[in-house]
């Protein structure tokens, strides 16, 4: 997410955070939960930044409603849009409706692509996407994935957009997000970086590359669930995830909070 700061009138600040997100792979496989994960990795992104959501407007593009199918996608999107907002409990302020978005070869994906606002109480602990010079420990928190329906890896190394998107569940990225801003506010984490498109170790390099400096890492992987693939565990894109970086002395108590 990017965040601003702006001036009020009467002469403090408040600092805000906005993220764009949709995964157009997902809708077209299934509308309504594809829609529910752009809302959710757009909240997450707020998250990683301390931003708690407050508003939210979405860009609705589809092709020509009057098809069947067509129509089936983009009521299906909204309903997930909708409810995920009712579950978050985030208004929508406005938005756009893009139709009749085809050409010879057919429609578009659907992209019901949402962008959030978010307020960051505590702006003095912001941090950053990528890896601080003070941070010499990454946690992933949120386990290992065995989903790989959907993912950028099956369309890259296997031309393929098939499979199930991720799971879900709203209530366990609430407690999640919940979770990272607390532990934001805290002090405690320097950096912070949701892991979406690419899975683990697409959100690792980005994490530690930055316009300034480049890091390297070593990771240490637990045994991956039974009957898993290596590629499942590092290119698969279960939802809420996030990757933490800290100072060493904090990982213990990081952990224990997001175990209790």
């Amino acid at each position: 997410a990017g965040v601003v700061r702006i001036k009020t009138g009467d002469h403090s600040e408040k600092f805000l955070a906005i993220s764009n997100d949709c995964n157009n792979r997902y809708c077209y496989l299934d509308p309504y939960r594809g829609a529910q994960i752009a809302f959710a990795e757009c909240a997450r992104n707020l998250a990683c930044t301390g931003a708690r959501p407050i508003g939210l407007t979405d860009n609705l593009n589809f092709g020509n409603p009057h098809k069947p199918e067509a129509f089936y996608m983009l009521k299906e999107c909204v309903k997930g849009l909708a409810d995920a907002c009712t579950y978050f409990d985030v208004p929508v302020s406005g938005g756009n409706v893009s139709l009749y978005n085809e050409n010879p070869d057919g429609p578009i994906d659907p992209t019901p692509t949402v962008s959030i606002l978010g307020l960051i109480n505590q702006p003095e602990h912001i941090p950053t996407r990528w890896i601080k010079e003070d941070a010499n420990a990454i946690l992933l928190i949120g386990g290992l994935p065995t989903e790989l329906g959907g993912s950028y890896y099956i369309q890259v190394e296997h031309g393929l957009k098939d499979g199930a998107p991720p799971e879900l569940d709203l209530a366990h990225e609430q407690k999640i997000h919940n979770w990272l801003i607390n532990e934001i506010e805290s002090g405690k984490i320097a950096s912070a970086h949701d892991l979406s498109e690419g899975g683990l170790l697409v959100a690792l390099t980005e994490m530690l590359f930055s316009t300034e400096q480049t890091h390297g890492a070593e990771i240490s992987l637990p045994e991956p669930p039974e009957n898993s693939r290596i590629d499942e565990v590092l290119y698969g894109e279960s939802q809420g995830r996030i990757l933490v970086a800290c100072d060493a002395s904090h990982t213990d108590s990081i952990l224990a909070s997001a175990k209790a």
